[in-house]
C-alpha cells in the first residue's frame, strides 16, 4: 500500500538528494549497486550478532537508496529496463539477506522454537512470490497493482521489529514476523485474484521458451 501511497510524502525529502547526485555524475544504477550491497552487509552482519538496533537503523538509511534511484531515473526522463530488472533483482535480494538473518537469529542468538523459524522462512519465501505474481502478471499484460503487503510495510514490520527488540520489548521479532506472514499469505490470495479478475486474464499466450 505503501508503495502506492507514500511516494508524494517522500519526494520532499527525496527530490533534492536525487538532483543532487545527478549533478555529480551518479548514475541511478550505481545508487541500486551501492544501497544493496550496504544493506545486504549491515542485514548480514549486525543481525546475527544481535546488533538489532544498528541493523534497523544502517538498513533503513540504506534501503532509502531504493527510493532514491527511482526518483533519479524519473528526473532523467525515465528509467531504462535493464535498471528496473536490476532494481527488482536487487529487492529481492535483499529481502532474502533480512529474513535468512533474522532466521539465524533466531536460531543462533534467541534460541526460539522450530515454528517461529519456519515462519521466518515462510515470509522470505511469500516476499518472494507476492513480487512474483506482480511481475509475472504484468509480463502477461495483466495489471496488479497494491496489495496489503508490499515491499515498504514488510520492511517496516521487520526492521520495526529488530529495533523494538534490541530497546528491550520482548518477542517483537516474533510478533512481527507472524504478522508478517499473516498479512503476506493474505496478500498473495489479493494479487492472484486480481489477475484473474482482469480483462486480460484469459487472453491466450505462447508456450514460455524457458524459465
Amino acid at each position: 500500500m505503501l508503495s502506492v501511497h507514500g511516494r508524494k510524502p517522500a519526494a520532499v525529502v527525496v527530490e533534492p538528494v536525487a538532483k543532487g547526485l545527478l549533478k555529480a555524475g551518479v548514475t541511478p544504477n550505481m545508487i541500486t549497486l551501492a544501497g544493496t550491497i550496504a544493506t545486504m552487509l549491515a542485514m548480514m552482519v549486525l543481525i546475527p550478532t544481535d546488533h538489532l538496533v544498528w541493523a534497523a537503523v544502517l538498513s533503513t538509511i540504506f534501503a532509502a537508496c531504493d527510493m532514491v534511484d527511482g526518483t533519479m531515473a524519473r528526473l532523467r526522463g525515465g528509467g531504462t529496463a535493464f535498471g528496473a530488472t536490476l532494481d527488482a533483482s536487487c529487492d529481492r535480494l535483499t529481502d532474502g539477506a533480512l529474513f535468512g538473518s533474522i532466521a539465524m537469529w533466531m536460531v543462533y542468538v534467541a534460541d526460539l522454537s522450530a515454528a517461529h523459524v519456519a515462519a521466518c522462512l515462510a515470509v522470505l519465501v511469500l516476499s518472494q512470490a507476492i513480487s512474483y505474481i506482480k511481475a509475472r502478471a504484468e509480463a502477461g499484460g495483466i495489471s496488479v497493482v497494491g496489495g496489503l503487503i508490499e515491499r515498504p510495510e514488510r520492511l517496516i514490520l521487520a526492521l520495526g521489529g529488530l529495533a523494538l527488540e534490541g530497546f528491550g520489548v520482548p518477542n517483537a521479532v516474533v510478533v512481527s514476523i507472524w504478522l508478517l506472514l499473516a498479512g503476506s499469505l493474505f496478500t498473495v490470495a489479493q494479487r492472484l485474484v486480481f489477475a484473474a479478475r482482469d480483462d486480460q486474464a484469459n487472453a491466450k499466450m505462447a508456450p514460455p521458451a524457458g524459465a
